[in-house]
């Protein structure tokens, strides 16, 4: 069942996606080759208890780490180690808090160094999809016009692997809520979306084929061939016309363009 939130509910879940998107900025600023996965995670955790949240991911269904930090062809939830990021790495970083009982949940995808124009323009095209899912992402249309638009940005236009296993979600009080949003699909299918209806849109693009498996631990997922995967989130309020995006990468990109260890190619976020 999806649960429509509030005008003043959007609020405190706007709040709460805020929080994401300072802490991925704060993050941003430490970046570069060498440091470790997991002092990232240490790092996410500290700053988001300073701001009187909790994470999220923390213990969820048994999970240890504050954060996924997964690194080229781990697709998502990657396991925080002492491993050292190096030059050429691309980086997803993928943070929940609750702010006031309310979830924020976004990713980011940073490229240490230069990882090649081929894996540049994957982040690049990754991102525009992630928008392309967005302007679709209104009131009256399907969760499947959503999927389409990324779908269609990125495999059908550029050839790319669109992840069928994982997909986005509605958010709310908790982190996952109706509906499940893939990135894949057809124009005019899936539940019909109403105003203030809250979303996690998230596409997860592999540079390769779209087949991924999980490794031994239960987490980790990976291409199967190899190749690097990208992966970007918004937090996105269903409205009429016009979606509203609850999240901000202003931030990100802000402190991401300051870091001369981190290669960078922006697009511009829409008005939210």
């Amino acid at each position: 069942m999806m649960i429509l939130k509030t005008n003043e509910q959007v609020e405190m879940m706007r709040q709460s996606a805020l929080l994401v998107s300072k802490t991925l900025s704060e993050i941003a600023k430490h970046l570069k080759a060498g440091v470790t996965t997991l002092s990232i995670d240490k790092m996410i955790g500290q700053f988001v208890r300073d701001h009187h949240a909790v994470p999220s991911f923390l213990n969820y269904r048994g999970y240890r780490f504050n954060s996924c930090i997964s690194v080229n062809d781990v697709v998502v939830h990657g396991l925080p180690t002492q491993n050292e990021l190096k030059e050429g790495d691309i980086v997803s970083i993928d943070i929940g808090v609750i702010l006031n009982g309310w979830h924020g949940d976004h990713a980011y995808t940073f490229a240490i160094g230069d990882p090649g124009e081929d894996v540049m323009k994957l982040i690049h095209e990754t991102k525009v999809s992630l928008y392309k899912g967005i302007e679709k992402a209104v009131a009256g249309n399907r969760v499947g016009d959503i999927a389409f638009a990324i779908q269609e940005h990125t495999e059908k236009k550029h050839g790319y692997g669109v992840v069928r296993e994982l997909v986005g979600h509605g958010l709310g009080k908790n982190m996952h809520e109706d509906p499940q949003v893939p990135n894949y699909g057809k124009r005019g299918s899936g539940p019909k979306m109403k105003e203030g209806l809250v979303l996690a849109i998230e596409p997860m693009i592999n540079l390769g084929k779209k087949e991924v498996f999980t490794e031994e631990d239960g987490w980790t997922v990976r291409t199967k061939d190899g190749k690097p995967s990208v992966h970007f989130e918004h937090d996105v309020c269903i409205r009429k016309g016009k979606a509203d995006i609850l999240s901000d990468y202003s931030f990100i990109e802000q402190a991401e363009a300051a870091n001369q260890n981190l290669f960078t190619y922006h697009i511009l976020q829409p008005a939210g």
